[in-house]
């Protein structure tokens, strides 16, 4: 069998589930050549899983100080380099084409009428699940930005919907943890404005991963550049984390028990979905605006969730080699029969 697999380099999440994916892809003899999209070919980082990748421009969403900015968004992208990219793609080969919500991939597929699965959490957003900060224009980028013909949604529950749990890692938690370590990734917001808002709470110690790294002058304070082998080690034994409201981030935060403040980008419904979808679970907390208050209530909150979720990369890619079947109610159910929740205090 041989896979076409589509990812958004947008964000590191997507990247992250694919990761995820190709183990699985690899282990059960199936061929896969992967294509992102969303970054500049030299800002993608810790790759060797992906063998020849290839990047494309594709298309992405531009942000200012914590918020999307649409007009921006518009003014720099490039509409002939997409279409060229979507017309030069040859899908002949492939028996199946999957996209992560990659716009170029799903493109291609539907002008070559070649089927397309989408797996990835926007697809959750075609059930009916918590939903905030919805507009026209966003309901329009969920339907069109990445078009599939099947969409696997996950979720960190299934609301009654079928919707399978997320694609992570499933490490071994933490025996012990450091109380006052706590995980700072807010890649869209000024870095200098986060270090003077954590600046004050001397008691923790705060390590700032964004992809520009700036300098703290500030002792409990350190900041790092991106590497998923430096923030995994690091996240293993911190108590919480601060971040924007992606959903892969989060969903390896719950796995491993640890308590999360989410600040969802501003203008993005699937981030403000996402924060309102932590809070009504009782999975997290979020905060609107970067706000000290609010920052410093939670740092003094011992309450985390710990949720045990099994292998669904594993369980798609054999549903994937079975002909891809209907989920039918039992099937989603036996899923997520096997999911843990436990309430713990850190």
């Amino acid at each position: 069998m041989k896979i076409f697999y589509g990812v958004q380099g947008t964000g590191n999440g997507h990247i992250t589930r694919a990761r995820v994916m190709a183990k699985e892809l690899y282990a059960a003899g199936i061929e896969v050549n992967f294509q992102f999209t969303g970054r500049p070919a030299d800002k993608y980082f810790d790759m060797e899983i992906f063998n020849g990748y290839r990047v494309r421009d594709g298309l992405t969403f531009n942000t200012d100080h914590g918020r999307v900015n649409y007009l921006k968004t518009a003014r720099d992208a490039k509409p002939i380099t997409f279409i060229r990219d979507v017309t030069k793609l040859d899908l002949s080969s492939y028996d199946l084409v999957i996209s992560d919500f990659e716009p170029v991939t799903a493109w291609a597929a539907k002008r070559q009428h070649k089927k397309v699965l989408g797996i990835g959490h926007q697809y959750a957003f075609n059930h009916k699940i918590p939903r905030a900060g919805s507009d026209p224009i966003a309901d329009q980028v969920m339907k069109y930005f990445a078009p599939a013909d099947i969409g696997v949604g996950l979720h960190w529950h299934h609301f009654g919907q079928a919707i399978l749990p997320p694609i992570i890692d499933t490490p071994v938690p933490p025996k012990t943890i450091n109380k006052n370590k706590i995980i700072v990734y807010l890649p869209f917001e000024d870095q200098y404005e986060v270090i003077k808002l954590l600046a004050p709470f001397k008691e923790y110690e705060f390590h700032i991963y964004a992809p520009e790294v700036v300098v703290s002058n500030v002792e409990h304070i350190t900041c790092k550049p991106l590497s998923r082998v430096g923030f995994q080690k690091d996240l293993y034994d911190s108590a919480g984390i601060i971040s924007n409201a992606g959903f892969e981030l989060a969903s390896e935060c719950l796995q491993l028990g640890k308590k999360i403040l989410a600040k969802p980008l501003h203008a993005q419904m699937e981030q403000i979905s996402n924060a309102a979808a932590l809070q009504q679970l009782g999975y997290g907390h979020a905060m609107t605006d970067m706000d000290s208050a609010v920052i410093e209530h939670w740092l003094h909150d011992n309450h985390a969730v710990h949720i045990t979720y099994p292998n669904i990369a594993k369980v798609l890619v054999q549903w994937i080699k079975a002909g891809m079947p209907a989920m039918d109610t039992d099937f989603i159910e036996d899923i997520w029969n096997t999911v843990a929740v436990l309430h713990v205090e850190q």
